[in-house]
């Protein structure tokens, strides 16, 4: 069967059409930061993230993958000092003490929150940065 490549140009890629039609006559440099060849880079720069930052992105989303974290977080930046207690968050959120703690492990863990000991209290404050970067990462 005869598949003519000119025709097929409009319906796909410009990597994939290269490729099939073999008008790309060497290789192309790969970033390493960037595995996907230049040819198939947007316009505006904007490129696929690599293995580390995925990660790291990950974990910042999936600890909002739960509602509980999500409101915990969401209680800390709403505080007026910019700061919560862990024993102020347990009554808004309707979990036991034990329960909001984890939770709260997993959004310092995430980068999320900072935690600082105050005596036998613990502290949290927002790092807004955080999600704003992992946000922008993705919507850029």
């Amino acid at each position: 069967m005869f598949i003519d490549m000119k025709n097929l140009q409009p319906h796909i890629d410009k990597c994939q059409y290269e490729e099939q039609n073999g008008s790309v006559n060497s290789f192309q440099a790969v970033d390493a930061k960037n595995p996907q060849p230049s040819c198939c880079a947007r316009p505006d720069g904007h490129v696929a993230v690599g293995d580390v930052e995925a990660q790291h992105l990950a974990r910042v989303f999936k600890a909002l993958g739960d509602p509980a974290r999500v409101k915990l977080l969401s209680l800390i930046v709403a505080s007026a000092r910019g700061e919560m207690c862990a024993c102020d968050m347990t009554e808004p959120v309707g979990l036991s003490q034990p329960t909001v703690s984890h939770h709260l492990k997993q959004l310092v863990e995430a980068g999320l929150v900072t935690r600082e000991q105050r005596g036998r209290w613990a502290y949290y404050s927002p790092v807004a940065s955080v999600l704003t970067a992992a946000t922008s990462t993705l919507t850029a």
